[in-house]
């Protein structure tokens, strides 16, 4: 039974996809779930499993085309007869060679007819990688016309595009093309910058109050949830208490109108080999303190590792971005579309500050809200932010919702 290998259903957002690498090629058995193929989308890598065993007699698209959702893009034959992969001859070990008999080669062979092997013979082939439907799966000749015809029909996949060094004035550039997703993050973020009338406020906070937490709890917290308390939840804790006083900076545009979210699915910027990616903190504003931190660690590592999902990156109504993971200072984050307002988070350092007539030392990061103007005015941004730098400097009230 000759089995479609489809491309699995995208999102709605995403169009097309890029065929990265091809882990079988044609006439090779493949067993149920097995890996065939790397599919690159504007969001994630997904792959292409083998949906039955058997083996693989086509594929219809080589490395590095685009596809779309539900696109066949190979074919199994689940009734052919599976062929474990047989050592190259210049790879069997000389003494292994020199204990095969003649008769142990012969039983390894097919059997084919005088007409067939010549035919193979002069065609070059591999018995082995040929269907037989004969009886008790005999080769035929029009197995190996049929076989022909598809080698010939079927692309060779082509390597994955390497970077190729071009000499000028003595010197090596490097031209690599842009992976789908950098594509798709460089047209999403200049969309913003054209659409979208982005600015930027900015204030202080003093981390201390958050810091004498969690140096109290740490180890309480790590024994009894297993993970390690951070700040990324009490800097979403804080969002999430600031966006349901200012629900404005949690809305969106969609054409003239302004669609006002009634859920905080928080979006945390993350950092991964293949570029910055969302993912999303769904429900944030009824998820405890561990609840955070492990989903968020948990994106962390899926992100190193390319195994987010498309579910996992999809929607979202504001967006953290904690660039002082990498010791930014301070910066203008840019909108996430088609959200309307983005938290930038920098690296924490001591500095003077003014507390009751008195000059002291402080751990302070500055925070910086970009905000989409068209509808949120200066005012609702500069309080939002004070808000959050409120719910920060008094930890105790994320707890009461004060």
């Amino acid at each position: 039974m000759q089995i479609e290998v489809k491309v699995p259903v995208l999102a709605e957002s995403v169009a097309e996809a890029t065929l990265l690498d091809w882990h079988k090629r044609t006439g090779e058995s493949v067993r149920r779930d097995e890996v065939l193929v790397e599919l690159e989308t504007d969001k994630v890598v997904l792959e292409i499993a083998a949906p039955e065993e058997g083996v693989l007699t086509e594929i219809r698209y080589p490395t590095g085309s685009t596809v779309r959702s539900e696109e066949v893009v190979a074919v199994i034959d689940s009734e052919a007869k599976i062929i474990e992969k047989t050592v190259e001859p210049e790879q069997v070990p000389p003494a292994v060679a020199a204990k095969t008999t003649p008769q142990l080669a012969e039983a390894t062979q097919p059997k084919l007819s005088p007409a067939v092997r010549k035919l193979v013979a002069e065609s070059k082939l591999d018995p082995h990688l040929i269907t037989g439907t004969g009886k008790d799966g005999r080769i035929t000749k029009a197995d190996v016309l049929a076989h022909m015809e598809r080698k010939t029909a079927t692309p060779t996949p082509a390597p994955a595009p390497t970077p190729v060094a071009t000499p000028i004035d003595g010197r090596n550039d490097k031209r690599v093309p842009m992976t789908r997703l950098r594509s798709r993050i460089a047209e999403r973020l200049k969309d913003a910058q054209n659409t979208a009338a982005i600015l930027t406020t900015f204030n202080e906070v003093n981390m201390q109050p958050v810091m004498d937490i969690r140096s109290r709890y740490k180890e309480r917290f790590e024994k009894e949830y297993g993970i390690k308390l951070g700040f990324m939840s009490f800097f979403t804790k804080a969002v999430v208490e600031a966006l349901k006083k200012f629900p404005v900076i949690n809305a969106s545009i969609d054409g003239n109108d302004i669609v006002y979210h009634g859920y905080f699915d928080i979006s945390i910027a993350v950092s991964s080999p293949r570029g910055l990616v969302v993912p999303v903190v769904r429900n944030a504003d009824t998820l405890s303190f561990a609840a955070l931190e492990r989903q968020i660690a948990d994106y962390g590592v899926k992100a190193r590792e390319g195994k987010l999902t498309i579910e996992d990156l999809t929607g979202g109504t504001f967006t953290i971005s904690n660039g002082g993971v990498f010791g930014s200072l301070l910066s203008t984050p840019i909108l996430n579309p088609p959200q309307s307002a983005i938290l930038g988070m920098h690296k924490t350092q001591l500095r003077p500050v003014v507390e009751n007539g008195e000059v002291v030392v402080r751990p302070v990061m500055y925070l910086a809200l970009s905000y989409d103007h068209r509808i949120i005015d200066g005012a609702e941004a500069v309080l939002f932010l004070v808000k959050v730098k409120d719910m920060l400097e008094d930890p105790a009230r994320m707890l009461i919702q004060a």
